[in-house]
């Protein structure tokens, strides 16, 4: 379904920010904005868990975008959170919280994911140009370093350092000194000269800064005449001028500059202190800015959707062709999977339910390319951990379950509520698997499923499966795995004898 209003959600580590858009064709037009400074990261106590002030200020900020969201479908909607709640120890009990305040689903992605947004988001926003850019977004908890062309991302990187974090960790009084910048810009310094080589070895003709640090160091540097020749955005030249001014100040708040907005203080000097490093690890002279980031990125993303150019099927695809997955079986697997859900569902599945057991259908050999023996379990690790552009943590473990779950014990899978499709998911994966074993195109028989009290019914030809013990025998064995977890799995023969 395509919407004409469309809205994103960025649960940052600095701030929350709304954007709410308008579709016309493939362009968004910004309707409305919203920013709430939660300083989420400056709730992360020294054991990693988000403490409870923390937590009320997001909810609050949440409950009212959630108000300004009222009437928009959930489809039209997205909301993802960065780096605070992807390391938070409790993120998994404050969700639930966070979802019911804004009304709308939230989704924690990984570090390199929120870095491909920014891009897209960044992207759109600047003139189109054919040379490679060099797209840096300082965040509350981290950094992103993008290198793309047009709007494609090429490299992708997330560092854990923030303009938040290091304000909290070298300047915890709002006191700078020669000697704590100069520390704060050293650590920023060796977590970039870990990514420095591989950027520099692709190279860009632009760097771009987006986001609030960008911003508001831009913006300071231009109305107080801070780079040389009246030029724009940030140079290395303003930034060296601008830290021996707040060094001179001794705090940010006493540096009486026009640009630096009264919510941006508390963190300006970790923010500096960062680009600042940045500079000098990269070899960098200017910086220009954009105004579109991760908020605008999602929306686009959501677009793509919309038009079918999902980036996880794209994803899908790349990690089929890695893990060198043998495409003929898994499109048989996919087809008969998909079919075994429409009969369990009357022909009318979910678009999500849909899109994950086919997704799982199309990974779910992947684990083969580490070994053989107990392949589901290699395969769910890579999809756990690995960068899947598209996909949240979320999204990945589900996908990592119905791959975990496709053959073996379902004892497993246990933590699975009772009432979640997914258990219609695993059936159907598991039932397509063994019904293509021999792995070839030969005719499948005339088969039918169908829910039968907790568990499922499965109808096949009764000289078929006197004609295949092998598979038969492979059946009554599922039936006994179904079993041990309390489900039902009914086989049941009946005199059909055509094919399908």
């Amino acid at each position: 379904m395509i919407y004409e209003t469309v809205a994103a959600i960025d649960l940052g580590s600095n701030s929350f920010r709304l954007q709410v858009g308008r579709v016309v064709d493939d362009q968004i037009y910004t309707l409305d904005s919203l920013k709430e400074p939660v300083r989420l990261a400056s709730g992360l106590m020294p054991d990693k868990r988000l403490d409870a002030s923390a937590q009320a200020r997001a909810l609050d900020a949440l409950r009212r975008f959630g108000e300004r969201l009222g009437g928009l479908d959930k489809g039209a909607v997205r909301a993802v959170a960065t780096n605070t709640l992807r390391i938070a120890k409790n993120a998994a009990e404050f969700l639930p919280l966070a979802e019911q305040a804004l009304g709308f689903p939230i989704e924690i992605i990984a570090g390199r994911e929120e870095a491909r947004l920014i891009y897209i988001g960044a992207s759109h926003s600047l003139p189109s140009a054919a040379h490679k850019r060099l797209v840096i977004d300082i965040g509350g908890g981290s950094t992103e370093f993008i290198i793309g062309k047009r709007h494609e991302p090429q490299l992708m990187e997330s560092l854990y350092m923030g303009c938040v974090g290091y304000t909290l960790r070298f300047f915890p009084d709002r006191r700078i000194d020669k000697k704590r910048l100069r520390e704060a810009q050293i650590a920023a310094a060796k977590e970039i000269e870990l990514i420095a080589h591989d950027y520099q070895r692709l190279g860009w003709k632009e760097a771009v800064g987006s986001s609030g640090s960008a911003r508001a160091i831009a913006d300071v540097l231009e109305l107080n005449g801070l780079n040389p020749n009246g030029e724009s955005g940030i140079t290395r030249i303003g930034l060296d001028r601008l830290c021996a001014m707040l060094i001179k100040a001794g705090s940010a708040e006493a540096l009486d500059l026009p640009g630096i907005k009264g919510d941006r203080l508390p963190v300006f000097p970790g923010g500096v202190a960062i680009m600042s490093a940045i500079f000098e690890e990269l070899d960098l002279e200017r910086m220009s800015y954009a105004d579109g980031a991760l908020r605008l990125g999602v929306l686009y993303d959501l677009l793509g959707r919309f038009h079918h150019h999902d980036m996880r099927d794209s994803t899908v695809t790349q990690f089929r062709r890695r893990y060198q997955v043998e495409g003929d079986q898994v499109e048989r697997v996919e087809a008969t999977a998909l079919s075994a859900l429409a009969q369990l569902t009357d022909g009318s599945p979910s678009e999500a339910d849909e899109q994950f057991l086919s997704w799982a259908s199309r990974l779910h050999e992947i684990g083969i390319s580490v070994a053989h023996n107990a392949y589901h379990k290699h395969g769910a690790y890579v999809l756990t951990y690995a960068d899947m552009p598209g996909f949240s943590k979320k999204d990945q473990a589900r996908l990592a379950m119905l791959v975990l779950g496709h053959r073996g014990k379902l004892e497993k899978l246990g933590m699975i509520p009772a009432d979640d499709s997914a258990w219609n998911l695993i059936f159907c994966l598991r039932l397509a698997v063994l019904l293509h074993r021999t792995r070839d195109d030969r005719a499948l028989p005339a088969w039918r499923v169908m829910r039968s009290g907790n568990g499922f019914l499965i109808e096949l030809p009764s000289d078929w499966l006197a004609a295949n013990p092998w598979t038969a025998a492979a059946f009554k064995e599922e039936s006994s795995v179904w079993k041990q977890i309390g489900r039902e799995y009914i086989v049941k023969s009946k005199p059909m004898r055509k094919t399908q």
